[in-house]
């Protein structure tokens, strides 16, 4: 297909602009499961008060952020692809797209979770959704680096270590959150 410069450039940009705001509803919408799932050991007034709160919030957030910035990146990566068809012969889009449908699978995953929540069925913890919390920051690393090198994917150290310091990125926060957990249960110990 021909397409001008300028409607190519036009495609790309809205597509980055979808992937940005998809990625900040995808990191806070999980993020707001944590606090939704914590509020149940709250007591009862604040219980109800939080998780109406929270509820309110998600499906905002969902409805109104992530859901149009997924399907912003989606539509534009389609027109991207009508635009350049032989992308689809290279591994490295075709990896890409293999990574974009486990994000797809990962959104529409969170809106299980969201009726779970609102349902009062949710088995998930707060340590666990922590964990999964960190599943889209995987693969948009991954994404970006078969964007960014394409067919020439780095395999040397200095990627392993990069790969390294993600992992420990997502350690840490997983660290933290159960030190912190510890830390508060203490406290709460102590002064009972």
């Amino acid at each position: 297909m021909n397409l001008s410069p300028e409607a190519y450039l036009w495609f790309k940009s809205l597509h980055i602009i979808g992937v940005v705001v998809w990625f900040a509803g995808l990191f806070y919408l999980v993020r707001l499961f944590i606090y939704h799932v914590e509020a149940q050991e709250f007591e009862p007034t604040l219980k109800q008060a939080f998780t109406e709160q929270y509820e309110l919030m998600e499906r905002r957030l969902a409805n109104i952020i992530t859901t149009p910035g997924m399907v912003l990146t989606v539509s534009m990566a389609v027109c991207l692809l009508i635009a350049q068809p032989t992308w689809l012969q290279q591994s490295w889009m075709q990896i890409k797209l293999s990574l974009v449908g486990a994000l797809l699978i990962y959104h529409f995953y969170c809106y299980r979770i969201m009726s779970q929540l609102r349902s009062g069925n949710c088995n998930w913890s707060g340590r666990q959704l922590r964990a999964l919390n960190e599943l889209p920051t995987i693969l948009l690393v991954l994404v970006v680096m078969l964007v960014v090198f394409k067919n020439q994917f780095p395999t040397e150290a200095a990627t392993w270590l990069i790969v390294g310091l993600v992992i420990f990125m997502a350690a840490s926060i997983q660290f933290y959150a159960r030190w912190r957990r510890i830390r508060l249960a203490s406290i709460n110990e102590s002064t009972k």
